[in-house]
């Protein structure tokens, strides 16, 4: 998956100012993304602070590492 070219303070500040009162649009236009882009970002990230992004980030990295150990365990034990 691309990564994107926004960070997850970046994508929560947005919502902070759609939420604040400023038009979607405005929002979009200001920060160059389409309003689909900026819809998709609130439904993943909105009602999160930037330490919440942090934490989801920090257990999704730790849950794909135990995933991939697994795997090998699996992988080697089966041979």
């Amino acid at each position: 998956m691309r990564k994107s070219r926004f960070s997850e303070a970046q994508i929560i500040g947005m919502i902070k100012e759609q939420e604040a009162g400023m038009s979607t649009a405005d929002v979009c236009r200001k920060h160059g993304l389409s309003q689909g882009t900026f819809y998709k970002f609130k439904s993943q990230c909105g009602g999160m602070e930037v330490s919440d992004a942090a934490k989801l980030r920090a257990v999704t990295d730790e849950n794909a590492k135990l995933k991939r150990l697994l795997a090998d365990t699996m992988l080697t034990t089966s041979s």
